[in-house]
């Protein structure tokens, strides 16, 4: 079965041929599978903002191909805008692309311009707002008047009431208390587990990435420096730091643990595995006692 999403020695130069030309992009391959929910980092002008736009046909390809479910995006228009709905983007602060009279008619903006009869979007804006906690009185409400976090809310069910295959979302949580970020990841594994979606999410937190994805890309330079589920990833602690990334906290303190001397492993970026593991030392403590 083809990945969902294949990047093909993709490159992408921005003001080719002027002073100004700068390499976004060199050579990526890469392999997305359906299902996945990925995480994307890496520092800023890593090239992960250039690399989403390419995954829906935003931007195009200075060279090499995006394939879309075994297709080059590109062959025809058709197909481009086809792909456009099926590869949903929510960009970074989605609350500043607001601007329908209710939250209702802003979810039903996408799911409109695919050209579905009014039963079909009324069933999926309704559906999209389930998937969000949006309630029937904030549908009527002007977006304008919601709560920031509500309004991060009504973004990203514009694009999930599209029933996109694939859902890329650039810094869901930026700008959000904690119950705000945990109610926002909260939504998007209820619509990954329910649609079998594939997530790609591009954070700068480490404790979000590794608490909720399958697997890591971390981007340096306009490559991919490095894949893998989390623990494999959190292990190289030391590389991360040299190309201008964090690790979790807990992973931190374990790998200063490690260094004073202390037997414990160092891919531990969870409260849940970190109990595991001070659980497992005190039974051997007391074994040797």
């Amino acid at each position: 079965m083809n990945p969902i999403l294949e990047l093909q020695n993709l490159s992408h130069l921005y003001s080719a041929g002027t002073p100004f030309e700068h390499v976004a992009l060199q050579d990526v391959n890469l392999k997305i599978e359906r299902g996945e929910f990925l995480g994307l980092i890496g520092h800023t002008g890593s090239g992960k903002s250039t690399l989403i736009q390419h995954l829906n046909g935003l931007l195009q390809p200075t060279s090499g191909r995006v394939l879309f479910d075994g297709e080059d995006i590109w062959k025809d228009k058709k197909f481009t805008r086809q792909v456009r709905f099926r590869v949903g983007l929510v960009f970074q602060y989605p609350e500043a692309q607001l601007f329908e009279e209710t939250a209702y008619r802003d979810i039903a903006f996408g799911p409109k311009n695919m050209g579905l009869g009014e039963d079909e979007i009324h069933e999926r804006v309704l559906r999209a707002a389930g998937f969000v906690g949006i309630s029937q009185a904030e549908l009527e409400r002007s977006p304008f008047d919601l709560s920031g976090g509500q309004k991060r809310r009504v973004a990203i069910a514009g694009v999930i009431a599209m029933q996109p295959d694939v859902l890329i979302l650039d810094e869901p949580t930026a700008g959000l208390d904690p119950a705000g970020r945990e109610s926002i990841l909260q939504n998007i594994r209820d619509y990954q587990a329910a649609q079998n979606a594939t997530v790609i999410m591009v954070s700068h937190s480490m404790e979000e990435v590794a608490a909720n994805v399958s697997r890591l890309i971390v981007m340096n330079g306009g490559h991919v420096a490095m894949t893998g589920t989390p623990q494999e990833v959190f292990r190289h602690a030391q590389e991360l730091e040299r190309i201008g990334l964090d690790v979790p906290e807990l992973t931190r303190v374990f790998l200063e643990l490690r260094r004073r001397g202390l037997d414990v492993p160092t891919a531990v970026f969870t409260p849940q595995q970190a109990a595991q593991v001070i659980l497992q030392l005190r039974q051997g403590g007391a074994r040797h006692a």
